[in-house]
């Protein structure tokens, strides 16, 4: 393996407290915790619920809860955060643990956004019809969007930059009726703050696989899980039904999305590299039964050894473009409802730290 030095980023969410608007859609006290622990097994095998060791069912509005998770993910190698941030038309919501952040000035551990610009809808049971929040773009939006971040965030001495430039992501940059415009205004309005230049990267989940270039953006960061490696397994007719599975899994299989894992990674690490900047990426595992009602994604077979294969892989592929650009972001730190965290659980415990940890640190320079 090569010598390289990375800035390993995970991914954040922020769910972890109670908001009045969740009270409102989904009952009193409502957060992450509640759709975690009502999760039941599907199949004989089935790892749920997944359930916290180390750090519980912590609270973010706590600064202890958040310096326990800076702690930990700087024992193990974590360069920094990526939280979700969500904007809806100046409207922002789940914002305490980040404004918390940035106004006690801690924990002192580095942090940047990344844009979740989806509608918001009754999808975790089943109505994605109903929308909660939803996106309503316009230049105007995007000049206010970007006035708030330079304000409020990005002049943070913890955010994470590229040459001194902020680094911006946007989730789901083809919501966007003009990414080049919005993109343009943001680089616009980020100069006549006196922030200066900004650097834009867009989650690549699959679904539009383009040159961020082309769209206005500096560089791309591969997703996970990615909808194109999905439909290839299917294509290729990797067969999740084998002899060693019951009628119950079967069932399951046909009533959902089940993937097997090591196959899925087999699949990414097999990418030839884009001719384009695209940041790696990595999950831990992915199963969100506990999160949705219909049509579940659930990914079976994953284990700490197989994931540390695959970040391996990925950082032998990965060279860095330039000394700042040296980005792997995994997906996820906490996403406990997707079965997706590095966070330590009752069933591995510290093992994914740990095998993360050990990657990271044979790719330094001796």
């Amino acid at each position: 393996m090569s010598n390289k030095i990375l800035r390993p980023i995970a991914i954040h969410l922020p769910q972890f407290h109670p908001i009045p608007e969740n009270d409102k859609w989904w009952g009193k006290g409502f957060t992450e915790w509640t759709n975690v622990v009502k999760a039941k097994p599907l199949f004989e095998g089935h790892y749920q619920p997944h359930l916290p060791s180390d750090l519980g069912f912590y609270d973010l509005r706590l600064p202890e809860a958040r310096e326990a998770q800076a702690s930990m993910a700087r024992e193990y190698g974590i360069y920094g955060f990526c939280y979700y941030h969500y904007w809806f038309n100046g409207k922002r919501i789940l914002e305490r643990p980040v404004n918390d952040i940035i106004e006690l000035k801690k924990p002192d551990f580095p942090f940047c956004l990344c844009w979740a610009n989806e509608n918001w809808t009754r999808k975790w049971d089943g109505n994605e019809g109903e929308i909660l929040l939803k996106q309503n773009y316009s230049l105007e939006d995007h000049k206010l969007h970007m006035q708030y971040l330079c304000r409020n965030v990005f002049s943070d001495s913890r955010y994470i930059r590229v040459d001194n430039k902020p680094l911006f992501i946007v989730y789901r940059s083809s919501n966007i009726p003009d990414p080049v415009a919005a993109i343009e205004t943001w680089r616009e309005t980020a100069l006549e703050t006196g922030i200066g230049e900004i650097y834009i990267c867009r989650m690549e989940i699959g679904y539009h696989p383009v040159d961020p270039r082309d769209i206005g953006f500096d560089a791309s960061i591969h997703f996970h899980p990615d909808t194109y490696g999905i439909k290839t397994l299917q294509t290729k007719g990797v067969n999740i039904f084998n002899g060693t599975r019951n009628k119950i899994f079967n069932n399951v299989v046909r009533a959902n999305q089940v993937f097997s894992y090591p196959a899925y990674v087999e699949e990414m690490l097999s990418r030839s590299k884009p001719s384009y900047k695209l940041y790696p990426g990595v999950m831990p595992g992915w199963d969100n039964s506990s999160r949705v009602a219909n049509n579940r994604v659930i990914f079976i077979d994953s284990s700490p050894e197989i994931y540390g294969y695959w970040l391996k892989g990925e950082i032998e592929k990965f060279k860095p473009f330039s000394n700042s650009e040296n980005f792997i972001f995994i997906d996820a730190w906490n996403e406990w409802a997707e079965g997706n965290h590095l966070e330590p659980c009752q069933k591995w415990g510290h093992q994914y730290l740990e095998v993360t940890k050990k990657i990271l640190e044979s790719t330094k320079a001796k």
